[in-house]
């Protein structure tokens, strides 16, 4: 692992020193990259915002992880060498993403918690790039929604339904249903096993069930939220502010000390032990 060994230029870059200074983070091998990820992660959440310090320690974060997104774009490397230098780009949105959300109170690896954030930014993009036209993300939906009801209904009749079935069922109009499948004629319908690409044998190949989507994450959302609301109830009005503040608001540490009359240090400690005691409380609730 390259370090460097030049000494900070100048008094006001003395904080520097106490980081590890890489000379190249995209060559640093992902086992030394979980332990350096660590120390960065550490100094960030006594860094504010906005400093070259903070900016030099997320941008070496996001560069000594890129190793993450090349993983988990190997799954879809069957989509063709233009495609996939989306899909690193996209893939690297998550990687940001799960790093400015990572906690290290949470106890878990960083590489457990970011290839989820990688994989769900790369699978959005799938689902919005499927479709050949441009469709209003409403009838995107119904047409979803369409399938299945056509799938359960045609069970149940033994034959195709109507277009006023399917309206009665989904207690819609007869126009809306039929916008809803002219839509469809904007997307490449096909079986949800049929592999994209791959050498034939379906060994490893990704199929269209893996870039299509999952259990719709807004369910647990809901009940994560509904645990959620007694436990903010019982906070004070300044800790419910600063809450608020933190993630309705999405406002950086620095500005929450300044609204509040705190040192960026002071909210940031602050956070954690919020943080922490509705964690607690909601797996208490489990």
């Amino acid at each position: 692992m390259p370090l460097s060994t030049t000494a900070p230029a100048s008094a006001t870059e003395a904080p520097l020193a106490a980081l590890p200074q890489i000379r190249d983070p995209r060559k640093v091998a992902p086992k030394d990259a979980r332990v350096l990820s660590s120390i960065f992660f550490e100094r960030l959440r006594v860094l504010e915002e906005g400093t070259h310090e903070y900016q030099y320690a997320r941008n070496t974060l996001i560069e000594t992880n890129l190793s993450l997104v090349q993983f988990a774009a190997r799954r879809f490397r069957n989509r063709g060498s233009g495609e996939m230098e989306e899909i690193v780009q996209v893939g690297t949105v998550g990687l940001i993403k799960a790093i400015d959300r990572f906690d290290l109170s949470r106890e878990v690896e960083f590489t457990s918690f970011a290839i989820p954030y990688i994989v769900g930014e790369i699978k959005r993009f799938f689902r919005d790039a499927t479709w050949a036209v441009h469709v209003p993300r409403r009838l995107q939906e119904l047409r979803v929604t369409l399938a299945k009801t056509k799938e359960e209904l045609s069970g149940r009749l033994d034959r195709d339904p109507s277009v006023a079935e399917l309206a009665r069922h989904l207690q819609l109009s007869e126009g809306e249903i039929i916008d809803g499948l002219i839509a469809s004629n904007g997307y490449t319908a096909g079986s949800l096993d049929v592999p994209l690409g791959g050498d034939g044998n379906g060994a490893s190949a990704v199929t269209y069930g893996d870039v299509e989507g999952d259990v719709d994450p807004g369910i647990e959302k809901i009940e994560n939220l509904q645990a959620l609301a007694p436990l903010l109830q019982s906070l004070t009005d300044r800790d419910r502010d600063i809450v608020t503040m933190r993630f309705g608001q999405e406002m950086t540490q620095s500005e929450i000390g300044r609204e509040l009359g705190i040192s960026q240090m002071h909210v940031s400690r602050l956070l954690a032990h919020l943080l922490d005691r509705l964690r607690t409380g909601m797996l208490a609730q489990n």
